[in-house]
Parts: C-alpha cells; structure tokens; sequence
C-alpha cells in the first residue's frame, strides 16, 4: 500500500516550524511539509469563490465563517488533491500542533491494513465518545462512533474518499470538521483509532492561527452557545438515522 503523509504547516507560523520538521522525521510513513493556504493572502474574490454564506446543506451552519476556517478547508482539500495527483493508496494528514507518542505506530498499522474499507479513519486528540468496536488488534482498536468528532488534527483519508470529498466540496458553507460528521451526505464510511497516540499541542505552540481573537460581548457568546448546541442537536439526530448507525442496530 502507497501511503504517504502530509504535514499540513502555514508559512507564516515560524514558531511550528520545528514541530512539523519533527513529525515529518518521526512519522511512521514518508512525509512531507505541505504549505498550507493562507487566509490572510488569499483574494477575497477566491474565497467568495470557495465559501457559500448562503447555507448548502441541512442542517444550515449558523455563523458565518472566516477567513482562516475558509483556508484551512482548502487545505485539506490541497492534500485531496495530491491523493488524486500522485494515486496514492492513501494519505496520512496531519496538523502542525500535534505529537505523536509511542501508541501511534500501532494505531496506523491497524488503521492502514482497514482504510479500504473504512475510508476516512481519524487519530483524534481527545477521549473518544462511546461507539461500535470495529475491529482490534493487540491494545489498539477501530472505533465508530454515532457522530463523528469534531477536530482534523490526524486522519487517514483513502483515495476513494479523497475524490468523493473533493466532488462534493468545490463550494462548501461550514468549517471541514463540520462537513466530515455528514457521514450521511458524503457516504463515507468512517473510524477513529483509540488509542490514537496524538496529542494536541497548540497551546504549546501559541494557540491556533485561526481562533477569532476578538472579544465578543457576553450576550453574543450566549446566543452563540444556544445555536451551537441546536446545531449539534440536529446532526446527533441526522447522525442516528445515517446507514452507519442503522446497520449497527
């Protein structure tokens, strides 16, 4: 199996320069720096271009997104496009602000030998959520849960799914880990190893380049509160109804 790895770094982000230059030297797979797209640099016409304001799917997003949430998308979409490019059997993605400790090699073996099946298989950073065992092999299992976890920090993404994601994201309305949890829409079957063997490490690293700085007024933050938590309502109930979770039952 073709699998190679890509560390998807922005420029710009001196100070996770040595932690990329590290994952690339300690990966289990050849793996390369990918310059990430930089929203600060992008022509506004592009990302009008990339991202909807005007919702796509159900549910609708409730906030709009920006500039650094539209870019990273495309970033990942970058790495899409290189599985298709060079007919990689599958790419190992990572995040610049991840670790990866002594669990991981054994998490990859197992999710490599199951990404043809599976598709999209994440290494998240978090516990994981109760879900249906997969497959195991020594400590290391296969899990799925009945929603997909939010963050990209670590994934295997199969060929397969990186053209199915790439046909159904030429314009896209919410952030990438948003759009992953509609297993439903994209018909992408779907794992998280555990344990993963990656940690998070931005605020190690100063923090995430994208995170909204600006301080908002503590009656905005509620109203933002209750229409995330509507939104995660209305995917846990399109989640339950998904082909996964039927099957599972």
């Amino acid at each position: 199996m073709q699998v190679q790895g890509f560390i998807i770094h922005l420029d710009r982000a001196t100070a996770r320069r040595p932690q990329a230059q590290r994952l690339a030297a300690i990966s289990p797979c050849p793996t390369e720096i990918l310059p990430a797209i930089d929203g600060r640099a992008m022509d506004p016409v592009a990302l009008e271009a990339a991202y909807s304001a005007t919702p796509l799917l159900a549910p609708p997003y409730p906030f709009r997104i920006g500039a650094g949430e539209i870019a990273c998308f495309l970033s990942h979409r970058k790495v899409w496009t290189e599985i298709m490019a060079r007919n990689l059997d599958a790419a190992l993605v990572l995040e610049d602000d991840v670790d990866l400790g002594p669990e991981f090699p054994a998490a990859f073996a197992l999710s490599c030998r199951h990404i043809d099946s599976l598709g999209y298989i994440q290494f998240q950073t978090r516990p994981l959520p109760a879900g249906r065992t997969l497959a195991s092999e020594g400590s290391v299992s296969l899990i799925r849960p009945a929603v997909l976890p939010l963050r990209t920090s670590a994934q295997l993404v199969s060929r397969a799914a990186a053209e199915r994601l790439l046909a159904l994201t030429e314009r896209f309305d919410r952030p990438i880990d948003t759009f992953l949890q509609m297993t439903w829409h994209s018909g992408i079957p779907f794992a998280c190893a555990s344990p993963s063997g990656v940690s998070d490490l931005t605020e190690a690293l100063g923090g995430t380049v994208a995170q909204v700085k600006a301080q908002r007024a503590a009656i905005t933050e509620l109203k933002r509160s209750l229409e995330r938590a509507a939104y995660r309502s209305r995917i846990r109930a399109l989640a339950a109804l998904s082909k996964w979770n039927k099957n599972e039952k």
